[in-house]
């Protein structure tokens, strides 16, 4: 993947964009619980739900483990965003 020049250490080392290997939310699924929009961590893999749903597991994951990047996991979005420097970039 190609990131413009002007990004983050963390998203310039994405070189394959992660897909979400299911369209749940790994953590809500074990609870019972709702999601509203889907990411997946650059890292592990894992898929996890957006700071607009209840409980917000992908920064949970973040704080967790420190992986520090998320693709959109919803159809059409082709975005990754950087937490820690707060970076934003679409490819």
């Amino acid at each position: 993947m190609k990131t413009p020049s002007n990004t983050c250490d963390h998203l310039a080392a994405v070189s394959e964009i992660k897909p979400a290997k299911a369209y749940v939310c790994d953590e809500c699924v074990k609870t019972g619980s709702r999601w509203v929009h889907l990411r997946t961590c650059q890292t592990c893999g894992g898929t996890h739900c957006c700071d607009s749903s209840p409980n917000r597991h992908a920064t949970k994951h973040f704080h967790a483990t420190g992986h520090a990047v998320i693709a959109s996991a919803e159809p059409g979005e082709r975005w990754l965003w950087c937490y820690p420097d707060e970076m934003f970039v679409e490819y």
